[in-house]
């Protein structure tokens, strides 16, 4: 079966470096698509948590296939996260079809697209890091406990569950930091004459339309490759949320793609450009 064609895919929080990370299944998803851009819209590589103590093969198996993106020559661009925050210094960087931005507007059929992250809008990040970093690591630490229960729960013959999600469901403050989050994001989108606006940051895939007195926006995120597997898909002037379906994915690889060949070179230049980013964390 050949490659599903995507005029343009958005994918935000992979957290690369984490055991949160379902870095098997994302790689699946990229093999699966052939993209016309691909936009990386933060906390792809989670420098924050990022050591040599876990840095498995998949993940790498991620960088790789996304340079494999760049030696096509697909665009990509990959812009700056709170997670990989010390990438922007580095800001404008370019290497090919690669491009490294904190923020994009893109052209598309129906009116012009501004791109960001979102952790701007987090008052944590802006005046408490040190405890948005003390709770990057409990989260991470939620899931893999909460990978543990759901592994007891699938040999048990019940399904699985969510602790962050029932979490943030169950906190009043934690729902009306989304509202707000969406609201701001909406609210200076449509200041700036913008017909879609795209973030990532809070983990939550969104399409929606936002009305206020100044105007209307399309609010999308991207959600994460954490808990949700998801995607923002754009494909003949319309868009879609992708969640992630094991089936579907594999059955557009051909031998290549489940052949787990690779390039040395590839792996050796990917090695070099972990090593720089350990260097600068």
């Amino acid at each position: 079966m050949s490659k599903r064609a995507v005029d343009l895919v958005v994918i935000s929080d992979v957290h690369l470096g984490t055991y949160g990370c379902h870095a098997k299944e994302l790689l699946t998803y990229l093999k699966s698509i052939q993209p016309k851009q691909l936009i990386l819209n933060g906390d792809i590589i989670d420098i924050w948590q990022f050591s040599k103590r876990y840095w498995p093969e998949s993940h790498m198996k991620v960088v790789r296939k996304l340079l494999k993106f760049v030696a096509e020559g697909v665009p990509v661009y990959y812009l700056t996260g709170n997670h990989d925050e010390l990438l922007r210094k580095f800001a404008d960087f370019q290497l090919g079809s690669l491009q490294l931005v904190n923020k994009l507007v893109i052209p598309l059929k129906d009116g012009k697209a501004w791109i960001f992250h979102g952790d701007i809008f987090d008052i944590t990040m802006q005046h408490s890091k040190w405890l948005a970093r003390l709770g990057a690591i409990g989260y991470d630490s939620l899931i893999l406990l909460n990978s543990f229960v759901n592994w007891c729960l699938v040999k048990l013959g019940k399904g699985k569950m969510s602790f962050s999600k029932k979490i943030k469901a169950s906190f009043k403050d934690a729902v009306k930091f989304i509202n707000n989050f969406e609201s701001t994001c909406a609210d200076l989108a449509i200041e700036k004459g913008y017909h879609y606006v795209i973030c990532g940051h809070i983990h939550q895939p969104e399409i929606r339309e936002i009305n206020t007195e100044k105007g209307n926006v399309i609010y999308l995120n991207s959600g994460d490759w954490v808990e949700n597997l998801t995607s923002l898909e754009y494909h003949a002037g319309s868009w879609s949320i992708y969640r992630y379906n094991a089936q579907e994915a594999v059955a557009a690889l051909d031998e290549n793609d489940l052949s787990d060949n690779e390039n040395l070179q590839d792996k050796l230049n990917v090695n070099k450009l972990l090593e720089l980013l350990k260097a600068e964390g």
